[in-house]
């Protein structure tokens, strides 16, 4: 397709004379003999380059230029000038005007001109391409590097909606039990996004990798920001685990939605790390042998119930004349028998408490929003499952054992971690200094613990 060229002059002869040369080189031409008509021009089509006279008749070639790079910021602009009005040239030059031609102009120098501005427009037309991949390409880093889910949800989401020209987005993602949750929203309030995610779910459900699927809106809050949705999958390994529903007013156009599949493809990638990393984080916390909690988890667990300030309750539990076990059966039989005795734990709290291997034979059990009345019983249940129990009966030894049991709560007792675990403890020592077998509750005259003497 040949580049279209506006050539303004008020001069017939020097209108057709330039007109010819460019035609002759293969421009497609057309011509005005004044501003007024050049803006006419302007206003029904695209041209790529404009070549003008400096001075027209009731305007000038300056105030044409400065109207014309109002109506297309990237139009080439060449001005023609006699030689005793090059000043005017140099100042049009300086308002933008690629090059200016000096009367009289020759052919050759008139398609070199009209070359040299064509190049300049296709070399910032691919130097604006180039920047904005490279936006975009470190928008994408930006997002595949965050690890932080609090930071990565509202920029990821105001990425992907920036890319299809709008000004709301959710994240959808699928939870562990096949359904689909709301994990986060950009330019959206909750309700209006639970909404989103209602009338998505259907679509969601045959949603395809690489396949945005669209969802019209139904007449209700969110129609007033946009007719309809667009979800864009987020992928792992080739399934779909979540995605980007923005809300669109009509068809996206082919750079904006590569731009938000890739961006949509780094997402995937963070949310892919994010996981891994929670699952390292989680194994950090576990205890080798029992796989209960260990003692780095519970310090950001009691730290987290302090914040919160509601009441909970910790049990300091240490098993009764557990070295004798190891004497009698052996060190492989005692570390069964511990995590047999998980297994109890495990059976008499509720999913939201936390429990500890502590060190040894000992475990610490955090009772979540449950004062020194309601960790009594709970710690009475424990007490009586262990010492009913018979543990290690698959290897045929049947082995009875009892644990001891101390009971702190907060902030009954207690206002910091340090003081609630040593208080628990020394609770957890009386006993063992008695009967054994047996819940004690915390109190202030409670001696501590002598080193070495819990056995």
């Amino acid at each position: 397709m040949a580049h279209a060229v506006l050539l303004v002059d008020d001069e017939r002869f020097a209108r057709t004379v330039y007109a010819d040369y460019l035609r002759a080189a293969g421009y497609d031409v057309e011509v005005a003999a004044d501003a007024e008509a050049a803006l006419a021009l302007l206003r029904q089509r695209r041209y790529d380059v404009l070549l003008t006279d400096v001075i027209l008749p009731g305007s000038s070639g300056l105030d044409l230029l400065a109207a014309a790079k109002q109506l297309d910021p990237n139009l080439e602009v060449a001005v023609i000038t006699a030689l005793d009005e090059v000043d005017p040239a140099v100042r049009a030059m300086k308002s933008g005007a690629s090059d200016y031609l000096v009367k009289p102009v020759t052919p050759e120098q008139l398609q070199l001109t009209v070359q040299r501005c064509l190049s300049t427009r296709e070399l910032l037309a691919e130097n604006k391409s180039l920047r904005a991949h490279l936006k975009l390409f470190e928008a994408g880093q930006r997002i595949a590097a965050t690890l932080d889910r609090d930071k990565l949800l509202p920029m990821a989401l105001a990425a992907v909606a920036a890319s299809c020209r709008s000004a709301a987005a959710a994240l959808l993602e699928r939870a562990q039990d096949g359904g689909w949750v709301l994990s986060g929203a950009h330019g959206l309030e909750y309700g209006p996004a639970a909404d989103l995610l209602g009338l998505c779910r259907g679509a969601l459900e045959r949603l395809a990798p690489e396949r945005p699927a669209r969802v019209d809106i139904v007449p209700g809050e969110l129609t007033a920001l946009a007719p309809r949705a667009l979800l864009l999958p987020i992928t792992d390994d080739g399934a779909v685990v979540g995605a980007a529903a923005v809300l669109v007013a009509g068809e996206l156009d082919g750079p904006g939605a590569e731009a938000a599949a890739f961006l949509c493809r780094n997402l995937g990638l963070a949310l892919k790390n994010l996981g891994r990393l929670q699952q390292v984080e989680h194994l950090a916390y576990l205890d080798d042998l029992t796989h209960l909690y260990n003692l780095r988890y519970l310090e950001v667990a009691l730290a987290r119930e302090l914040d919160g300030g509601k009441p909970f309750s910790v049990l300091f539990l240490d098993l009764d004349r557990f070295k004798t076990v190891n004497d009698q059966y052996g060190h492989l039989s005692g570390s069964r028998l511990l995590v047999e005795v998980a297994r109890v734990l495990r059976s008499c709290v509720r999913d939201d408490d936390v429990l500890v291997r502590y060190g040894g034979d000992e475990y610490v059990v955090l009772l979540v929003g449950i004062d020194s009345g309601g960790g009594l019983k709970v710690a009475e249940r424990i007490r009586r499952a262990i010492e009913d129990h018979r543990f290690l009966s698959r290897e045929g030894s049947r082995v009875r054992i009892t644990a001891s049991i101390g009971l702190a709560s907060f902030p009954e007792h207690a206002q910091s971690k340090a003081e609630i675990l040593d208080l628990a403890d020394r609770a957890m020592y009386r006993g063992k200094r008695s009967t054994r077998n047996v819940v004690y509750m915390a109190s202030k005259d409670l001696p501590p613990v002598p080193a070495g003497e819990r056995s």
